[in-house]
């Protein structure tokens, strides 16, 4: 696919440059003219050569493009894609493990972004359209191509941008060449992994036979061993009332409406953990490319791609849970009614630890027939098949991914208080006045066991052909293509639901003393203000994972030694296949206006789809109440149902960009054009899901929608470039993004057949007045729990053969439980607006080179706090800045940079938050990064890199920045090497 420009003498001098770098043919044809044999092709390699090419990129493309050029072979700028990445203008990232994962484009989400691989449409990670860039290696890598305008050549998808990564093609830069690198990374987080990790990489490319036949083969491995340490508020609960608490034990600070009433809602915190998660990932990388070029106008090339990563994590976490209700004995809400401190009385200190694997493995075969017909056809025809899977159920010794919770159960009262700190806090105190807990009071509550796995699949087939005038004329060239694209997205899980004793049953003797060492929290979470030894609680205990299921397992008969054969496991998957035939048209026009040259490019692209939805699950059976603050929805034996869901949309989108030079130096840039992305996987899957641990206010559900159109967005860019010397120049740009069929969802209140609520049916109503009656206080409110108990003791309850306790099952005299459940549906139309800023400068001959941007964003996508109506906000909005200054010289670089991501929406719904579907922020986070490599010889360089050097955390939060709901701590981390280039 060749673009049409017309300013000669520097496009020489581009094409010269990219090719002298190794990367792929940026699509880029000119006029003929002669050109002497005996040129010489100077290649400028280091951070200055890697600026300078992706500024060339951005100044003769079309549209608006952005890159990230590899600094040398074998070497791009960040060993992690996503983090070069955030260094584009309008590019911020999402970090997993303390790493780079997705990227968000002008404030448009993952989901929101097409990632390419050579101009191949690639499969997102797992049941999923959003690709996690950690898994591949930066190894092979020349060049990341970020085109944020629509194109009609370009497959449809992302409407923040489309992603091209271009990796190494041996017939581009002929001869041979090789590179190697080994370092050593030191995690600071590390505890219990290896102290040095390894990184090994090597790239090979070789051509033969008078440069007709070419190889590359690049290899990777990278070991990572580190520690997350966290605190976790898994959700926020509105509205579940205050105990009717009065006076000094009930302070409110929220308003009050002209009859005394309080105005707003109240949240309290479900619970609140401490974990820690010591982790052993590696990643393996390889490419295989063969060109054959039998004559100067026909090439052939064959690649495969592979990528392995594991992530081994074992973790262990102590926290306590809150109930609210007649349990709360003092409270204080602040002005948006948030919880920052309150007591509560009885229940647990929760200990709990887990097992688990997570792998990825995606591969991608492809083929392409690159044609030059004539002097004046092109034609090229490309294939590729690709997949993308994970699997939870990576442990060996299990097959699945398992953790358990143990706890003692003789709490007096326990208090929450987000007062002072960053992170919250919480106290407790314990019978006869002890100080702490007593591993001899540790009782098993349950373990929960599970397997996830999903993949995501394309395979595509692509023609492209291209006529160029051979004349100079108004039309310069006609492009014509045709593609069939099947994306296929899959998934399915097994649960084993809350298996074990499910209570607190007075089973010390499962638990010897001997089995748990206690700990002190001197450095957990010690980054963040009011952590380590200044944590209130500031012990807990620790205990192996397999002994503890061991012990469970050889106590209760209940236990099953298979956890997924059990009424409570529940089975579902759910898949997505969509057929997609396109079509496009698309022109260069060329002419001069006033003297200043104009390329006009113009594009049509068709595109229909058909959807297909096939889901399988277990029909549901009961609900039990399993003990007063547990309860568990179960399934029938077998009975799975196979059920096909139909959907079609079709699009048609336009494009236009128009470049005019105004000087030598100075280009204006207009595009207008249409782009969309298809809606979120699990909206398009028609699977209903029920709440497997239906507590009241927590009986929710979900169901999909697969005749959902995609979104669609018309867009309008206007920037302007001014191009003032060696590598350096200033950019501005406007854009606007107006958005139609954002998908809202809607809740619904329904009813199952066959699932009753005992907690309102008559057994609890005669409960709660047997517990009036014995309170002597009509206006008193007995909590959940004590319903529960005086329902056995009345006689209400029946043994329970999966537990072994007495619990409460529902009967047909209760009344039907209502759930709530979501379904998304298009509708809205929502407007993205933004200035984008960028200057890169070289300070001449000194060495020194710096390079500033900004992104601000705005439009009416925000999530509103304070409603509870159903929204469509935007994943990921937010302003960004990056900074990088660096020295280079007489084989010496050093690199310092500096990514700023102000605070955004992470997504919609908490873990263990209510019905509302609440959402959950990011806070700003700004990481600051430093790289330094020293050339031993012209082949030889060592390096060192040092990455989050000022050890910043991880935070995020609900409706309110009050309602806190996480904070991750990874340390930075250090690598020292040294590569070796040929």
């Amino acid at each position: 696919m060749k673009d049409i420009t017309f300013n000669k003498t520097r496009l020489a001098a581009t094409i010269s440059v990219l090719l002298g770098a190794g990367i792929a043919p940026l699509s880029i044809a000119q006029e003929a003219e002669p050109v002497a044999d005996d040129i010489e092709i100077i290649q400028v390699k280091g951070i200055r050569g890697s600026l300078a090419r992706s500024m060339d990129i951005k100044r003769e493309g079309n549209g608006v493009v952005d890159a990230i050029s590899a600094e040398e072979m074998g070497k791009f700028p960040d060993t992690n894609l996503a983090e070069s990445l955030q260094r584009i203008t309008g590019v911020t990232v999402s970090r997993s493990n303390g790493e780079g994962s997705q990227i968000t484009v002008r404030g448009f989400g993952p989901s929101f972004n097409l990632m390419t691989l050579n101009g191949r449409q690639m499969p997102g990670t797992g049941n999923s359209r959003s690709y996690n860039l950690e898994n591949l290696s930066s190894a092979g890598v020349s060049a990341l191509e970020v085109y944020k305008t629509a194109r009609a050549e370009y497959p449809s998808g992302g409407i923040g941008a489309t992603v091209n990564i271009v990796t190494t093609q041996p017939l581009a830069s002929p001869g041979l060449k090789y590179s190697v690198s080994g370092k050593g990374i030191r995690d600071t987080s590390n505890v219990e992994g290896d102290a040095v990790t390894p990184e090994i990489a090597g790239l090979y490319s070789n051509t033969f036979a008078d440069n007709t036949i070419g190889v590359a083969i690049s290899l990777s491995h990278q070991g990572r061993d580190f520690q997350q340490q966290s605190a976790n508020v898994p959700g926020w609960q509105a509205d579940q009332g205050t105990g009717g608490l009065t006076g000094d034990n009930a302070i409110d600070l929220r308003g009050v409406d002209a009859e005394g009433e309080k105005l707003g809602h109240t949240y309290f915190p479900r619970q609140i953990s401490y974990d820690i998660a010591d982790v052993q990932r590696t990643r393996t990388n390889g490419q295989v490319t063969l060109q054959y070029a039998p004559t100067d106008a026909m090439t052939f090339s064959l690649d495969y791609t592979r990528t392995e990563a594991e992530t081994a994590t074992e973790t262990r976490g102590f926290g306590i849970w809150f109930n609210w209700g007649g349990n709360l004995t003092n409270y204080q809400l602040d002005e948006n009614g948030t919880a920052i401190n309150f007591t509560e009385t009885a229940n647990d200190y929760a200990h709990s630890v887990g097992a688990n694997t997570f792998l990825v493995e995606a591969e991608s075969v492809g083929f392409n027939f690159d044609w030059q017909l004539t002097d004046n056809i092109h034609v090229e025809f490309d294939y590729h098949d690709s997949s993308n899977a994970t699997d939870s159920g990576g442990d060996k010794g299990t097959g699945n991914a398992g953790s358990v919770i143990i706890a003692p159960n003789n709490i007096l009262t326990k208090t929450y208080d987000y007062s002072t700190g960053e992170i919250p806090n919480f106290a407790m105190t314990w019978p006869d006045g002890a100080a702490e807990a007593s591993p001899n009071d540790f009782d098993p509550l349950f373990g929960q066991f599970s397997v996830s796995t999903g993949e995501s699949t394309v395979e595509q087939y692509q023609f492209h052909s291209e006529w160029v005038n051979p004349d100079d004329g108004f039309l310069a060239n006609i492009k014509l293509g045709a593609a069939r694209t099947e994306q296929t997205f899959g998934g399915s899980g097994t649960g084993s639901g809350n298996i074990g004793p499910n209570g607190y049953n007075g089973n010390q003797a499962v638990f010897p003393d001997s089995m748990f060492t206690r700990q002190g929290t001197g450095s957990l979470l010690d980054a963040l203000d009011g952590g380590g030894a200044d944590l209130t609680t500031n012990y807990y205990y620790t205990f192996d994972f397999a002994e503890t299921v061991a012990r469970m397992v050889n106590y209760f008969d209940s236990v099953p030694l298979n956890p997924f054969d059990s009424e409570l496991s529940s089975t579902s998957s759910g898949g997505v296949t969509e057929e997609t035939t396109s079509v496009y048209l698309q022109s260069a026009l060329y002419f001069e206006l006033a003297d200043m040259p104009v390329d006009i490019n113009l594009g049509l692209r068709y595109e229909k789809t058909d959807v297909t939805s096939d889901v399988i699950q277990r029909v549901e059976d009961q609900i039990v109440w399993s003990n007063p603050t547990e309860w568990q929805l179960r399934y029938q034996p077998g009975g799975a149902q196979d059920v096909s869901f139909l959907g079609e949309h079709d699009v048609t989108l336009p494009s236009i960009d128009i470049k005019v030079e105004v000087t030598d130096d100075i280009i204006a840039r207009m595009s207008m054009g249409k782009t969309i992305t298809r809606a979120p996987l699990g909206n398009l899957i028609g699977i209903r899901s029920l709440s497997g641990a239906p507590k009241p206010g927590s009986r929710t559900g979900s169901q999909g929608n697969t005749n959902l159109q995609p979104f669609e967005s018309t867009n309008f860019d206007f920037s302007v470039e001014y191009y003032y010397g060696d590598a350096s120049y200033i950019s501005l740009g406007y854009f606007e993004k107006d958005v139609v069929n954002f998908i809202t969802t809607t809740n619904e209140t329904i009813t199952v057949d066959g699932l009753t609520d005992p907690l309102i049916g008559p057994r609890a109503t005669q409960a709660i007045s047997d517990l009036v009656t014995a309170s002597g206080d009509p206006s008193f409110v007995p909590a959940d729990g004590a319903v529960w108990q005086q329902i056995i003791d009345n006689g209400g309850g029946a043994f329970d053969d999966i537990t072994g306790n007495t619990i409460v099952f529902q009967n047909s005299s209760d009344p039907l439980v209502e759930w709530v459940v979501s379904q998304p549906s298009n509708g809205d139309a929502r407007s993205v607006d933004g200035i984008e800023f960028a200057v890169q400068h070289m300070f001449g001959e000194t060495g020194f080179g710096s390079g500033f941007n900004f992104t601000l964003v705005d439009g009416d996508v925000k999530y509103d706090v304070d409603s509870f109506e159903s929204q469509s906000p935007l994943v990921g909005l937010s302003d960004s800045a990056n900074f990088q200054v660096f020295y280079e010289k007489d084989g010496l670089s050093v690199k310092v940079t500096y990514a700023w991501r102000d605070n955004y929406l992470i997504g919609v719904g908490q873990a263990q938050g209510s019905a509302e579907a609440p959402p959950q922020f990011g806070k700003e986070y700004a990481q600051t990064d430093i790289s330094v490599n020293y050339d031993v010889s012209d082949e030889l360089t060592v390096f060192f890199e040092g990455i989050n050097i000022t050890n910043e955390t991880e935070q995020g939060y609900g409706r309110y920045e009050e309602q806190f709901l996480f904070a991750r701590q990874y340390g930075p981390r250090y690598a020292l090497g040294a590569r070796y280039t040929f």
